[in-house]
């Protein structure tokens, strides 16, 4: 696979059942398990696929403002990262709401 093969794969419109299965993942630490499923999904999808998941994830009723290992939330650590407003927007909209 190169390059311009796998930015395809990456870029990728993902099912709501392959979004669903980061609610499933679990922490190796005693970090937060809701700020590990958040990290990990804000690691691994688009901003467009993250805030579709968002939407899976506060309907199981878990936490946006869930702590990581330093006491911020992951809106905290996103709005630290340049290319991240999409992301960011997405974490806003919701905990607004």
């Amino acid at each position: 696979m190169n390059k311009k093969d796998k930015q395809k794969v990456i870029g990728e419109t993902l099912s709501n059942e392959q979004l669903k299965t980061f609610l499933t993942l679990e922490p190796a630490d005693h970090t937060h398990p809701d700020y590990h499923i958040l990290l990990r999904a804000y690691r691994a999808l688009t901003a467009e696929n993250f805030a579709r998941f968002l939407h899976f994830f506060v309907e199981e009723g878990k936490n946006l403002q869930a702590p990581g290992p330093d006491q911020g939330t992951i809106a905290d650590l996103v709005s630290q990262h340049k290319q991240s407003a999409d992301y960011l927007k997405a974490l806003q909209t919701l905990s607004s709401s």
